[in-house]
């Protein structure tokens, strides 16, 4: 299921910033990105992630920026900028018409601003605070989508309902008919005992009996119907419901002698792959 959220919050070491992208996937994948000097994190992050998201690949993107006062940009080195004061003067000397060093040139110089010692235990803190912030928005933002999904799921439940309502009134006129073909067929066959004849018919009849896949379709889309309504991740065992769906379809199709039959196992495969692509934004 896809998805989107961020956060942001300010720290002693600049504003602490994190995306997260979540696409369809059929397992749990965590892709984080994050500055080197956060990258000590990467395990914690993923684990945090897991323990929400159970299915989808989802992309994180931790930023720190610095921000306010220019000494919050590190510690100044005079030793450094004393040293490269001294050279500067000496190069001025020997070139005169060299443009001498600005303030800006400076600090960009190597060594002049060392950065702060980061505490690792606060950031982990900060981090996992953030974290938690960007997971119930991209949580609420699947949830709303995964009530819509739900409710498309729940139109094709409707459809296939259907499709089993119309079959099941016109099995008593297939039977019929089919016997009355069966049996035609059947006494052009000299000699053949009536009793052996009915005993063929039935037999025949039972083969074509699809009172028993019927009973398993309703049973099924009753089974996901009560997925949709639990609260943890479902998207695994609707998976196998629309499996277990298109089974009784395939059956149902195979059995039939009749065009209204096969045309409500053209309609019910329609119906059910409509869902599989559904559940496959489900968690």
């Amino acid at each position: 299921m896809t998805a989107y959220a961020q956060a942001k919050r300010l720290t002693d070491h600049g504003e602490l910033s994190c995306e997260l992208r979540a696409v369809n996937h059929r397992y749990l994948e965590v892709q984080p990105r994050m500055p080197e000097e956060l990258r000590v994190l990467e395990q914690s992050i993923r684990d945090q992630i897991a323990s929400k998201i159970h299915r989808g690949r989802v992309d994180v993107f931790v930023r720190l920026s610095s921000c306010g006062p220019a000494s919050d940009a590190g510690q100044l080195e005079e030793r450094v900028v004393k040293d490269l004061a001294k050279i500067a003067s000496k190069v001025q000397k020997l070139l005169p018409t060299v443009e001498p060093l600005r303030v800006s040139d400076i600090l960009r110089w190597p060594g002049v601003l060392v950065a702060e010692s980061m505490d690792i235990k606060v950031m982990q803190l900060e981090m996992q605070q953030l974290i938690d912030q960007a997971l119930n928005e991209l949580l609420e933002a699947r949830a709303r989508e995964g009530a819509k999904l739900a409710a498309l799921i729940e139109k094709r439940l409707v459809g296939i309902e259907d499709q089993i309502s119309l079959v099941s009134k016109a099995l008593p006129d297939i039977e019929k008919e089919y016997r009355a073909r069966l049996e035609d067929r059947l006494s052009e066959i000299q000699d053949l005992d009536p009793s052996r004849r009915e005993q063929e018919v039935v037999l025949f009849l039972q083969k074509l009996d699809v009172a028993e896949e019927l009973d398993r379709l309703e049973v099924h889309v009753s089974e996901v119907r009560s997925a949709l309504l639990d609260e943890g991740a479902v998207g695994r065992r609707l998976d196998f419901l629309m499996q277990e769906l298109n089974r009784e379809a395939n059956t149902l199709g195979s059995k039939s002698q009749d065009s209204r039959m096969t045309q409500a196992s053209i309609e019910l495969k329609v119906l059910i792959e409509q869902m599989r692509e559904q559940v496959q934004n489900l968690e």
